[in-house]
């Protein structure tokens, strides 16, 4: 079992040390449910009373925490408590699954496929023609990799994902189960003879370095040319991105979000949960969609849109506080 003192739990992310620090640290848990020689976090003024009664011996806490720690207890205060505490997890985090070979032999690899150094392979994976991955690639069971993709360096693919023909993925990326990369984009025309006629995706999805991907998540391919995921993404859980979507670097989308066929969000957009936006619509750099909000039209660098359909933040409140108080005249 890891354990580590206060003093060096303080020595790692810095701040303010307050209070008694004798107790060794054996685990971070959450306020309610942590033991006596666990640490815990109080980010905000809104979990201070919950403190009263946590058997937590210390916590990470935000400057503006006006409760003392009490007996036997400490705190660490520092200016941003959930990335003081994102480093203590790093401590206490767990290995990762066991690899007893690098490349485990149910694993089927085209020969022209190129495998860099030290990649690790999981069982029952299939890499087809002329892929290629890069150093220090982790690829878990059950994984398939299809003809002429790449994969950056130190990236890592948990089971289940599908990564289709054609698409590439930067450095550093990590994949989670069961996401979907460059399956056909949503492409259907009416048509006399057939109905509904499928137009062909013939494009692909290029991925940059650093983005992160979360389960059960689906990256369309282009009808032609590429989705393109910018630098540094981080896309939730069971998140849909349409055909030929371009999103800037270090956009955030939550889960059960989604984008319909060539969007454009700007650099550093966040798209809230459930947030829906309208293909060939383009939002701004730096803009936020609340969340559950459906956008139809453009929005401008910046802006903070809720409701739906979404209109700009102040004006979606205004509106809100006159419906709550019609409703509250007719009673």
């Amino acid at each position: 079992m890891k354990t580590y003192s206060i003093h060096a739990i303080h020595s790692l992310i810095g701040g303010e040390l307050i209070g008694d620090t004798s107790t060794q640290i054996t685990a971070p848990e959450e306020l309610d449910k942590a033991t006596e020689t666990d640490i815990s976090i109080i980010g905000t003024k809104k979990y201070e009373r919950l403190w009263a009664n946590s058997k937590a011996c210390c916590a990470i806490v935000g400057k503006d925490i006006s409760i003392e720690p009490g007996e036997h207890k400490a705190f660490i205060k520092v200016s941003n408590p959930d990335l003081a505490m994102s480093k203590v997890l790093e401590l206490f985090a767990p290995a990762s699954p066991v690899f007893h070979t690098e490349i485990h032999p149910t694993a089927t690899i085209d020969p022209s496929a190129k495998i860099g150094e030290h990649a690790k392979i999981g069982a029952h994976v299939y890499i087809g023609p002329d892929v290629t991955i890069g150093a220090h690639v982790v690829i878990y069971p059950n994984v398939t990799i299809l003809d002429k993709c790449s994969l950056g360096d130190h990236t890592v693919i948990w089971p289940g994902v599908i990564v289709r023909e054609r698409c590439h993925i930067g450095n550093h990326c990590i994949i989670h189960p069961n996401a979907s990369i460059g399956a056909d984009g949503f492409g259907f025309r009416p048509c006399p003879e057939r109905g509904l006629a499928k137009i062909p995706q013939i494009g692909n999805v290029v991925i940059g370095n650093y983005v992160e991907i979360g389960a059960n998540s689906c990256v369309d391919r282009g009808k032609f040319s590429s989705t393109i995921i910018g630098d540094g993404c981080k896309i939730d859980n069971l998140v849909q991105i349409g055909h030929n979507c371009k999103l800037g670097k270090f956009c955030i989308m939550a889960g059960a979000s989604g984008l319909a066929g060539s969007v454009t969000l700007g650099d550093g957009v966040m798209v809230g949960g459930s947030a829906s936006i309208k293909d060939h619509t383009t939002i701004g750099a730096g803009a936020i969609i609340g969340a559950g909000s459906g956008v139809t039209g453009d929005v401008e660098a910046g802006k903070t849109m809720l409701g739906y359909p979404a209109v700009e933040a102040r004006d979606a409140l205004k509106q809100w506080a006159l419906l709550k108080r019609m409703v509250n005249e007719k009673r």
